[in-house]
């Protein structure tokens, strides 16, 4: 083993740990930001889709050859130009392929390259690819010396260093990709719209991006679609090069079945979202009931896509549907702008679209101008060899001489007939039966030809007049291959303006049916269907032991409020509850219902409370009014309305009816009092003030009322009579009073009501 004293010291920098840190990191974001994340404004590739593309090119798999397994391309690509992971590499190859990624695919692929509905390609070893029309026009001119080329990375090949081809790929097919810092996300737009607005920047270099949207409507996304912005969001976004675009499914019309009813049909997706993902978040609302008014969704998409919507039933409103889907699924996405691309510099910046359509302009001028000066350097080369032809021809006799008789004929015809070195090595080359007649004067209609070629060639490369006139000649040729009476040409996203989707109120998505509502004593809740009659038998039929606590009629779009002892009120759907059949469920699953907590009132409250309020009273007689709307709670445990102090327990929970000027409240010792309901505070939450004062006992009922109409009372029986006291002023008095003893006949329960135990009521909404 070799001496380490022979060895050179390894050498050291001495340098701050945040210095060497941050220049390093800096080399590494450089190099995700120009070689691997940012696209090139001039032909809209990143250094892997440019090398994927020319190995390919190498491979001779063009358009109208055979096609060759996808291994072999990956190998020869990051063996000999992208030294990166296989299936790196084989993904972006895949994507090149999509036809719903991209909207002029450049590689035609055969064999399972994933679908629309998010599944993976199969592994390269399986599929085969080759080139497309549109890959092959990007590529246009390599060989012409149109743009520059480099060593690839070990030094053994070369590769160009960008596309020089006249298809406008940027914009055309878009990108998108995350660099360190910073990201982009171009959408997909049409080729014809593109090379019109190119056409029109050629005629108008300073043309802003306002004058461009009149041919650049927006995005065209290969799997269709509608963008739903106005002109206002679109122009500032192109104007920016930042900002994103509403995007929406596209429903046909509602297909009409027998019986009145339909069916929607989704026939094209937002660009990037997964068909199974879309499918599966429809059904996942159909099973959380999130959308009462949807009833299935089917795929029955082949080629085409084809997602069948049933509503609930026929009644429902199209409009409400369709809204509801976009609000509640990817239906409606947006897709982002940020036009964050490297310049001709390789400079990353954000470019506005007129300045990314000036950056492609300005590059193909110079590919032009490139493709001109190697053009005519080679009719000087050909021209040179022609004069020499020419020559010989005229002394065709004396060079043959010269051959057949001198050892080293070059330097004797050089000298004679002053020709060139590669004019004499053409000469000795050709071949005898070149010695014709007719060969002399095709030579001079050749050079003629390219004579006047080269005038040509000269005069564009001096003019930039003439270079801008051969661009647009050169730019409507490529327009007829993607015109928009063409099948790859025609645009498929539609532009229309329209407003955000409606948030549609829960009632609307319900259908309305009248039911009727049973709470038991042991907490057993059922909704069953229609009115029925609440003092039928079979309407209240409970398990041994249990009985009715509230029975009343409702809506299935109503709302339920459940206040509970311990001062909480929940919030129940009605039309969540469970089925008439049996004796329904425990109301505990479906609130946090807690031990102590025992229901004090169960009442239906319409959708739309406006400014309904809620008589609040405790057993200490302690109250306040509170806003429908402020104590409905949509969550397992409820809200917290009423402080209690220790011992008391929330026992009043009623609406306040329309027109109601006066409170009455009775305690558990018959005393009553009647006081302005202007006297109580409004409150979302607290513990109220004193209703009325006790020396034992506590608060027995209270409710709303209206002064004049007095205080009325069952009698008791199976008559129905009722009694009423018209003449309240003898209790009318102070809130806070003790009150005096409730008029004759007035319930031994000391309720205005029936008591809870069986009570029963009508709902009027």
């Amino acid at each position: 083993m070799a001496s380490t004293d022979t060895l050179d010291p390894t050498p050291f920098t001495d340098s701050p740990f945040d210095e060497a840190l941050s220049q390093r990191y800096l080399v590494y974001a450089l190099s995700t930001i120009t070689a691997r994340s940012l696209p090139d404004v001039r032909d809209g590739l990143k250094p892997v889709h440019r090398r994927l593309l020319w190995a390919m090119r190498l491979l001779r798999l063009d358009p109208a050859s055979a096609y060759k397994k996808c291994a072999r391309v990956v190998g020869d690509t990051i063996g000999k130009y992208h030294p990166h992971g296989d299936q790196s590499v084989y993904d972006a190859m895949v994507r090149l392929a999509q036809t719903f990624s991209l909207r002029y695919p450049l590689v035609d692929g055969q064999g399972n390259f994933g679908n629309v509905d998010g599944d993976n390609a199969a592994a390269y070893r399986y599929t085969e690819a080759r080139l497309t029309a549109t890959a092959v026009e990007l590529m246009a001119g390599l060989d012409e010396g149109t743009v520059g080329f480099k060593p690839t990375y070990n030094g053994e090949e070369e590769e160009p260093e960008v596309f020089p081809g006249l298809f406008p790929n940027l914009l055309a097919n878009g990108a998108s990709g995350i660099a360190v810092g910073m990201a982009t996300s171009i959408p997909p737009h049409n080729a014809a719209e593109l090379i019109d607005a190119a056409v029109h920047l050629i005629d108008n270099p300073q043309a802003p991006t306002v004058d461009l949207l009149q041919y650049v409507q927006g995005p065209d996304f290969p799997t269709g679609g509608i963008v739903a912005d106005g002109p206002a969001a679109i122009r500032e976004a192109y104007e920016t090069g930042r900002g994103a675009f509403r995007t929406r499914a596209r429903f046909a019309e509602p297909e009409k079945l027998s019986g009145g009813t339909w069916h929607l049909v989704i026939t094209e997706i937002p660009y990037g979202v997964p068909k199974a993902k879309l499918i599966e978040q429809i059904a996942g609302l159909i099973t959380e009931k999130k959308l009462p008014i949807l009833a299935d969704v089917r795929d029955e998409s082949d080629e085409a896509i084809r997602i069948v919507i049933e509503p609930r039933s026929r009644t429902v409103d199209v409009g409400t549907l369709q809204d509801s889907l976009y609000r509640l699924t990817d239906l409606e996405i947006r897709v982002s702008l940020n036009l964050n691309v490297l310049d001709a510099t390789r400079t990353p910046r954000v470019m506005s679209l007129a300045e990314a359509l000036s950056a492609y302009v300005a590059h193909q001028i110079e590919v032009l101008v490139n493709r001109s000066k190697h053009r005519l350097a080679r009719i000087e080369n050909r021209l040179e060899l022609l004069d020499g032809f020419l020559i010989a021809y005229l002394n065709l006799d004396r060079v043959i001489e010269i051959i057949r008789t001198e050892d080293e004929p070059k330097p004797v015809m050089m000298a004679e007939f002053g020709l060139t070195d590669t004019q004499v090595e053409a000469i000795l080359n050709m071949r005898l039966r070149s010695l014709r007649r007719l060969e002399e004067m095709e030579i001079k209609k050749e050079r003629a030809n390219l004579d006047e070629e080269r005038k040509g060639l000269a005069a564009l490369i001096e003019s930039p007049a003439r270079q801008r006139t051969r661009l647009k000649k050169d730019l409507a040729k490529l327009r007829e291959r993607y015109a928009p009476e063409t099948a790859i040409g025609a645009r498929r996203t539609t532009v229309a303006e329209a407003g955000p989707a409606r948030e549609i109120p829960l009632e609307a998505m319900i259908e309305r049916e009248p039911i009727t509502v049973i709470l038991s004593r042991r907490g057993w809740i059922r909704a069953m269907s229609g009115h029925r009659d609440l003092a039928a038998a079979d309407t209240l039929k409970f398990k041994e032991g249990d009985g009715p606590l509230f029975a009343f009629h409702a809506q299935t779009t109503d709302r339920l409020l459940l206040a509970a002892a311990n001062g909480r009120v929940f919030t129940l759907a009605a039309d969540k509850l469970p089925g008439g059949r049996g004796f329904g469920e425990p109301v505990r699953l479906m609130v946090d219902l807690e031990g102590e907590g025992a229901p004090t009132a169960l009442l239906p409250v319409p959708r739309s409370v406006g400014d309904a309020q809620v008589l609040v009273a405790s057993s200490d007689g302690r109250g306040f009014l509170a806003k429908l709307g402020d104590v409905a709670a949509e969550t397992r445990k409820g809200k917290q309305v009423m402080n209690l102090r220790p011992g008391a327990e929330m026992r009043i929970f009623r609406p306040v009816p329309a027109g109601s000027d006066y409170v009455a409240v009775v305690g558990d010792n018959r005393k009553m009092v009647v006081f302005p309901v202007g006297e109580l505070p409004e409150m979302a939450r607290g513990s109220g003030v004193q209703l009325q004062r006790y020396r034992d006992g506590g608060l027995s009922d209270a409710m709303a009322i209206r002064f004049e109409a007095g205080i009325s009372w069952a009698m008791g029986g199976e008559t129905g009579r009722t009694r009423t006291e018209a003449d309240l002023n003898p209790w009318r008095t102070a809130r806070g009073a003790g009150g005096r003893m409730a008029p004759l006949g007035f319930p031994r329960d000391n309720r205005f009501t029936p008591s809870s135990s069986g009570e029963t009521t009508e709902s009027k909404n």
